[in-house]
């Protein structure tokens, strides 16, 4: 399912007419010699249509059903910004088109239709690119080379924070429907984790709502606190919270490893300090690099040279995993190997 270079632009629809594609929108019509809207579905038509207009698609076709839009258009590749508990068989009949994916995070509330949505990239070959973006920040690509090349030595340690103060949607306040704030927010962390640390064997949560218990509707928690065995015998700590600075959405890690204490400010920036050198050294790492961009950039990449992405629904399907096992940490009040 190759594609050369030379070939038409990528006819590419969005499923999910909501904020997150807005960004996704920003960077597609960016890339304008590559890639054509050819659609938009929502089940809000108004809102596909608002698209349409918004990013100067004026030749779209308008959907509320993603099924009748697969029947329809001919496409070959297609965005699914939905909500966790929207999901359903979108991804499948995508596949089954031979469609190309990229698909929001979380993929699923649920590992049931997760693995299902893994199976049936794998069985038809498609493509697909998870939207863990922070995995193309400069400075986590930096890090992640001096790990796999042995420079920076054995990890011992990752610290990870997560702090914001907003209701957000009344899906996400609803732990039904967005999985709480580890599934559907912290994951971002929790995929670093995994990219940075390997995979982990176990895991151990306390969460709780402690400033939204007045707030109707409101059944995800608002703190939680997670340890985190790896299977190379490092450790880690994921914190997060919805009750810290309104307006700020804080996102913060440290890494020790033999050789470097890295002190991230985000996926782009950070400072390395050289520990295993005899003398005082530092490295900084500065970047105003579009994430998104980049993620988009490596799944037409892999379409065009039939390769692999970087983070496959496979992938998506792990961090899921991990997530969860933190959320049945936290329910059951005892730590949870991960399968």
């Amino acid at each position: 399912m190759g594609r050369s270079k030379e070939m038409a632009k990528l006819k590419t629809a969005l499923i999910g007419c909501g904020g997150i594609a807005n960004r996704h929108m920003t960077v597609i019509s960016s890339l304008g010699d590559k890639m054509e809207m050819v659609a938009f579905c929502d089940i809000a038509e108004d809102r596909a249509e608002a698209f349409a207009d918004r990013y100067k698609a004026p030749n779209a076709e308008i959907f509320t059903d993603f099924a009748e839009m697969y029947e329809n258009v001919d496409l070959d590749l297609v965005y699914i910004c939905l909500p966790p508990f929207a999901h359903s068989n979108e991804v499948d009949l995508a596949a089954e088109k031979g469609v190309h994916i990229f698909i929001e995070k979380p993929i699923a509330i649920d590992m049931k239709t997760a693995n299902r949505m893994a199976k049936a990239v794998r069985k038809h070959g498609v493509k697909s690119q998870v939207g863990f973006m922070f995995r193309f920040g400069e400075a986590i690509e930096t890090v992640k080379a001096m790990l796999d090349s042995g420079e920076a030595g054995p990890v011992g340690l990752m610290m990870a924070r997560y702090m914001c103060n907003s209701l957000h949607a009344p899906w996400w306040r609803d732990r039904s429907k967005s999985g709480g704030q580890v599934v559907e927010q912290i994951i971002h962390l929790f995929d670093l984790t995994r990219y940075l640390l390997g995979e982990a064997e176990s895991a151990f949560c306390w969460m709780n709502n402690i400033f939204h218990t007045e707030t109707e509707g409101y059944t995800a928690e608002d703190v939680s606190a997670t340890s985190l065995k790896f299977k190379s015998g490092a450790v880690a700590t994921v914190s997060g919270t919805n009750g810290a600075i309104p307006g700020q959405w804080l996102s913060q890690y440290e890494l020790i490893t033999q050789n470097l204490t890295v002190r991230f400010s985000d996926a782009n920036n950070a400072t390395l300090h050289h520990t295993d050198m005899g003398w005082r050294k530092t490295t900084t790492i500065s970047s105003e690099k579009d994430i998104y961009l980049a993620e988009t950039l490596d799944l037409i990449t892999a379409i065009e040279e039939d390769k692999d992405t970087r983070i496959p629904m496979s992938e998506g399907a792990k961090t899921l995993e991990l997530v969860l096992a933190v959320r049945e940490s936290a329910d059951a009040g005892q730590p949870v190997k991960i399968k």
